[in-house]
C-alpha cells in the first residue's frame, strides 16, 4: 500500500465544485425571495 503523507491531496477541483454549489444555492435563495416579494405585492 502507498504512503500517504497527509495534506498532499490537490483539492483545486473540488474547491471550485464548492464555489460553484454556493454561487447556485446562493442564486437560487435570491431568485426565490425576488418571487416571494413580487407575489406578496401583486397579490395583495
Amino acid at each position: 500500500m502507498a504512503k500517504h503523507e497527509h495534506g498532499s491531496m490537490d483539492t483545486s477541483v473540488q474547491e471550485q465544485a464548492y464555489a460553484g454549489f454556493i454561487t447556485a444555492s446562493t442564486r437560487v435563495a435570491i431568485a426565490s425571495i425576488v418571487v416571494l416579494i413580487i407575489l406578496a405585492v401583486f397579490n395583495s
